[in-house]
């Protein structure tokens, strides 16, 4: 009778506080990959690139998954044109890039792998945001991860380090820029996303396969 009730109703409500919490980590896992990115396996289906293809297909290449980049920013999904740094240890054109409007913009930074301290730190990145960059890809470490995770910026780089660069380098803007098997220059397009990051000469999520624009 009442005791029957009364565990039913609690189950329902158990079931109820259940559900709602699942939908509301299902959303924030949706709105850190970006609902509307196209994930990088569905472009390169897309294509219909398969690995006996890699070597030779134009349209789009791999940054080589053995450098492990991670994911760091509050956008684990991200796009767009690419604008490039290329410094060592040195970080001040990091920081003058984000400091111009990015337009959607990914900037992808050659720091030459080094395991000796960050090139890009919490402020940058709160610039970063601030001018409506998409993301940076940092070939190379970062630091004050923690602030970073929680920022509407993509973030991918191959590891952090507590150590800030020096600032006695300029660095070079726009040129073109390698690393994972890839040249990488300004006006192409990057995507990245938890299953690798791909290069390509035009927008991949705006043309077909033969290269006509699908809008």
């Amino acid at each position: 009778g009442t005791g029957r009730r009364k565990r039913g109703e609690k189950e329902k409500m158990l079931s109820r506080a259940l559900f709602k919490g699942v939908a509301r980590t299902t959303l924030r896992a949706g709105a850190a990959r970006g609902m509307t990115a196209i994930p990088t396996p569905d472009l390169c289906d897309k294509f219909d690139l398969d690995v006996s293809k890699l070597p030779t297909e134009p349209k789009i290449k791999v940054v080589d998954p053995s450098l492990n980049f991670k994911n760091y920013g509050g956008k684990v999904a991200f796009s767009g044109p690419v604008s490039t740094v290329k410094a060592f240890e040195s970080n001040p054109a990091v920081k003058k890039a984000f400091e111009e409007p990015g337009n959607g913009r990914v900037l992808v930074v050659d720091a030459g792998a080094s395991m000796r301290c960050a090139m890009l730190g919490d402020m940058i990145a709160e610039l970063g945001v601030k001018n409506g960059w998409a993301g940076i890809i940092m070939y190379g470490c970062i630091r004050d991860s923690a602030a970073i995770a929680h920022m509407p910026l993509g973030v991918k780089a191959l590891n952090t380090h507590p150590v800030k660069s020096h600032k006695r380098e300029a660095g070079s803007r726009d040129v073109s820029v390698a690393f994972g098997g890839v040249s990488i220059s300004p006006g192409q397009y990057v995507y990245a996303d938890e299953d690798g990051i791909l290069v390509a000469d035009m927008p991949l999520d705006q043309v077909t396969a033969s290269g006509v624009s699908g809008s």
